[in-house]
Parts: C-alpha cells; structure tokens; sequence
C-alpha cells in the first residue's frame, strides 16, 4: 500500500517537473532547481545532509548543494520521484513516513503557492488527520520562538498549544494550513488570528519553523 509521504513524493516530483527549473519557491531566494537539489542530496548524501543541524558540516552542504543544482534538472527530478538509495535510511517505509511525510506536503506547497492564481488543494480527510496528528507532536518545537503564547485550532475545536505564554494568539485553520504557519509560511497559510491586534502582528512575522 502506498504511504502518505510516497504520495507526497511523487506529487512533489510532479509538481517540480511541470513548474521547471527556474520557478520561484516560498523558500528564500531557491528556485524549483535548488529545492530539487537540497531533496536530493538530503537523501543521497547522508554525509553532507547533517550541515543542515550541524553547523562544522554546513559548508560541505553548501558545497556538494550546489554540485546537485548544477546537474541536468531532469535528473534531479528523476532521483527525488525514484526515491532514496537502498543504502539511504530514507529507503525503510517506516523512517520515510515518518521523515518525509510533513517535508515533501511542506515543500510541495513552497512549489504550489509560489506560482500566480494558486489555490489550496482539497485535503484529504484521513491525510489531514496524519497532519494533525505530526503537529501535535512538533508543535512546541515549531514554535518554541514565537514572542506570544500561541494556540493552534482545528475548525471542529481541537487544540494544540505551541507555545506558552501571554498574549495569546488563537491561530485557526485546517491542519495542513495550521502546519504550513508553524513552519515559517504565515503570509500563505489560510488561517485565521484571534488575539490583541499587536501579538496577533508578532505571530505573523515571528521566526517559527525548525
């Protein structure tokens, strides 16, 4: 049975193909071709990957990124939709769920929303619940630098805090909209804020994500 994160891939790998190198993303100044690049070598060179947490091996990263970006991009496409090598943690269906589910659903909206006229994507139920359920359990990391309390909220009135403290801010939305906020992607996600109109501007802009 295919896992929620190998859909994910391929949707992303399609999405990527279709957009073309050159096509902004949400994610600074890459284009589609640097965040083809950074997929790949996160799961094909373990060796260089650790630069993203890791900052003696951030310059090995930078460099082995950039020898990725410069390879033909149908490649690159074609490595990120054919999935990590055997060798590659990445390979085991557990840790590929587990990793890659929330990363490829985050980067293929970086691809999605980027683009002129874009639209949310109907969520499947089930998938929005997996959503959920990852962001319950990263939500304090997400937004550990938030400078106000921050409250997250389902629609159906499900609640995860973020983070502790006063003001709070009451961020409402579906979970992949919920997830896409905490992730640093507040001027995208399609939520609503509830709180005093200057915490409600500190949440915006806060620096939230890993």
């Amino acid at each position: 049975m295919s896992t929620h994160a190998k859909r994910e891939r391929l949707l992303l790998a399609d999405l990527l193909e279709a957009a073309g190198p050159d096509a902004p993303t949400l994610c600074g100044a890459w284009r589609a071709r640097d965040l083809a690049a950074h997929l790949v070598v996160r799961e094909h060179r373990p060796d260089a990957a650790g630069g993203v947490l890791i900052k003696p091996l951030a310059a090995r990263l930078e460099r082995v990124q950039a020898e990725y970006a410069a390879k033909p991009y149908e490649e690159l496409v074609r490595l990120l939709r054919g999935g990590p090598p055997r060798h590659s943690p990445f390979s085991l269906k557990q840790v590929d769920e587990a990793a890659n589910t929330v990363e490829f659903y985050v980067h293929t909206e970086d691809v999605r929303r980027a683009q002129p006229e874009w639209s949310p994507r109907i969520m499947d139920p089930v998938f929005a619940d997996v959503l959920w359920r990852r962001l319950e359990t990263a939500a304090r990391l997400l937004g550990r630098r938030c400078p106000v309390g921050l409250v997250l909220r389902r629609p159906d009135g499900r609640t995860v805090v973020a983070r502790k403290g006063a003001p709070v801010v009451t961020v409402t939305g579906e979970p992949g909209e919920l997830l896409l906020f905490t992730y640093g992607r507040q001027s995208v996600a399609k939520v609503e804020l509830d709180g005093e109109d200057a915490a409600v501007e500190q949440a915006r802009t806060a620096d939230l994500g890993i």
